[in-house]
């Protein structure tokens, strides 16, 4: 398989950073043409709309994510270390800012202004995420490595609120560190091992 970009990945590529700069009305497809280098015409080709471009964007990312589970299911079988590892993961991604941002979490703080479209696939991410940490939170309780103190889909939508919660707060302050301080008392009050 090649490394090369097709021009496709190139432009879902460059509106994946324009959103993470500037939103969803953040940018257009001129602002596409300029950093690809390749006429408005020809995206249009690839993606009719903003909507299909973004729509398409949220979708792979979320196809991507399903595959990065699958794969980290795999490797770790700890729930407890899954959780962390998941956190782990996006505290290097905030502390390298050459790495991405959960362009869905951005989005979902944009919610109402998105054509429905682009909301639907937002919101598929959501439920994936959600429905992924659950089954970590419902095994982690049943082998008794995790301490859950609430039903295990409220303990997965409180884990995953901590986690985009810390990543805008990190961006807020413009500090990195911010997001471990946040998510390590969530990921200690899980652990097993702490004194409840």
């Amino acid at each position: 398989m090649s490394n090369l970009l097709t021009t496709s990945d190139e432009i879902l590529a460059s509106a994946r950073t324009l959103i993470m700069s500037g939103g969803y009305n953040g940018f257009s497809y001129a602002d596409i043409a300029d950093v690809v280098g390749i006429r408005k015409a020809s995206i249009h080709h690839h993606f009719p709309s903003k909507v299909d471009l973004v729509r398409t964007l949220v979708a792979r990312y979320r196809e991507e994510a399903e595959v990065a589970v699958t794969a980290l299911e795999r490797n770790v079988q700890n729930p407890l270390e899954l959780l962390k590892t998941y956190a782990g993961h996006w505290a290097r991604c905030i502390e390298d800012a050459s790495r991405p941002f959960c362009v869905c979490a951005l989005l979902a703080s944009e919610l109402p202004a998105l054509p429905p479209e682009v909301a639907g696939e937002v919101k598929a991410f959501f439920r994936f995420a959600s429905t992924w940490l659950t089954s970590v939170m419902e095994r982690g309780s049943r082998e008794g490595a995790l301490n859950l103190s609430s039903e295990p889909r409220v303990e997965a939508e409180a884990f995953m609120a901590s986690v985009h919660g810390a990543m805008l707060s990190a961006r807020a302050y413009g500090t990195p560190e911010v997001f471990a301080a946040i998510l390590t008392p969530t990921l200690e009050r899980l652990s097993p091992t702490v004194a409840h």
